[in-house]
């Protein structure tokens, strides 16, 4: 991982460099970017803004993008369309956002009970998944770049404690992704609602509880003035990436060294998200803490029951949805395969 995360870096600065003549040829190409989280959230609000800095530095200006807060250009959560249709240029964002049009899209966001960032980074850039990904993308007009990655997750926040598996029935929460599915076959009533929408209906009580991303972005939301009691692990998402969605006919301007800038630059920013990710949690675990929110871990039983649900909303999928049998099928093989050097090359 530390190679991959290196060399990424190295990539970038050595490409800067011997393509200064070329961006000078370039023509320059203005696109507006939707952004799928406020900039006030935290890891993930700067990271968009970075992006948008780092394209238009890295080409020597020709890449000249705008950032938009949610909403202001187009719901969130109609990036998808908004991009393929042309009425938006791109959108940094979650393609587990999609899974209305297909459950499939959320494979590429984050897997329950999945590997931590290394092992899905392999499967993504070598072992076929993001090949499938822009497939799947493909058919609804975008081109897709894995763009961001953070690992891992809170597993939720919520008002009162959760002491035994019947506490969670009946429960109203936003989940995002597979782990809703997981949820709902605990009796949870799920909701998918956008960052912007989340403290509201948890102030408002529309929802019981809530999860959405990983400490410090939770912090900046401010769900500890409303919930003070907070979950982990996140099993739902121990890795959760993000893509930069791009209209056909806007990819379409760029030229080839711009495209390979792009990819470039979201490479680049995957290494970024992640270690900053890491290094900036325990300082806001502190924070927290200190607001009288109480850190809980689930029991085995609980984790043992989510995985049990886990695997069944694994198969259902598979017999509902071909993307995902065939996201599934190529992601498990990778997996088993992973196994033999993981239970050699790893510490446990």
């Amino acid at each position: 991982m530390k190679r991959f995360l290196m060399c990424t870096l190295a990539a970038t600065v050595a490409m800067s460099a011997w393509m200064a003549p070329a961006q000078a040829q370039d023509k320059k190409v203005r696109a507006q970017m939707g952004w799928a989280f406020p900039s006030s959230t935290g890891l993930l609000g700067p990271a968009q803004a970075r992006l948008v800095e780092t394209l238009r530095a890295v080409s020597g200006g020709s890449i000249d993008v705008k950032g938009f807060e949610p909403g202001a250009l187009v719901p969130a959560n109609q990036y998808l369309d908004a991009v393929g249709n042309g009425s938006l240029d791109m959108a940094f964002t979650v393609s587990g956002f999609w899974t209305g049009k297909d459950i499939a899209f959320a494979m590429y966001a984050s897997v329950p009970f999945g590997p931590d960032v290394g092992e899905y980074l392999a499967w993504m850039k070598h072992g076929g998944g993001e090949k499938l990904m822009k497939e799947l993308h493909a058919k609804y007009n975008v081109e897709v770049i894995p763009c961001g990655i953070i690992a891992p997750e809170a597993s939720g926040w919520f008002r009162k404690e959760i002491k035994t598996l019947d506490d969670l029935k009946g429960l109203k929460m936003r989940f995002f992704g597979l782990g809703a599915n997981v949820m709902q076959k605990m009796g949870v009533s799920t909701q998918l609602l956008q960052a912007g929408e989340i403290f509201q209906a948890l102030q408002l009580g529309t929802i019981d509880a809530t999860e959405f991303s990983m400490p410090v972005a939770d912090l900046t939301l401010g769900f500890h003035q409303v919930a003070k009691f907070y979950y982990f692990p996140g099993w739902h998402q121990q890795a959760t990436i993000n893509e930069l969605i791009i209209s056909k006919a806007k990819w379409a301007e760029f030229s080839p060294t711009q495209k390979s800038i792009i990819q470039a630059v979201c490479d680049a920013n995957t290494l970024q998200m992640f270690a900053e990710g890491e290094a900036v949690q325990f300082a806001a675990l502190k924070e927290i803490q200190s607001k009288g929110v109480a850190l809980k871990k689930w029991p085995k039983n609980f984790l043992d029951a989510y995985e049990k649900a886990w695997v069944e909303v694994a198969a259902e999928q598979s017999a509902k949805s071909p993307e995902f049998k065939k996201a599934w099928d190529s992601y498990s093989g990778f997996r088993k395969d992973y196994a033999i050097w993981k239970d050699l090359g790893h510490l446990k």
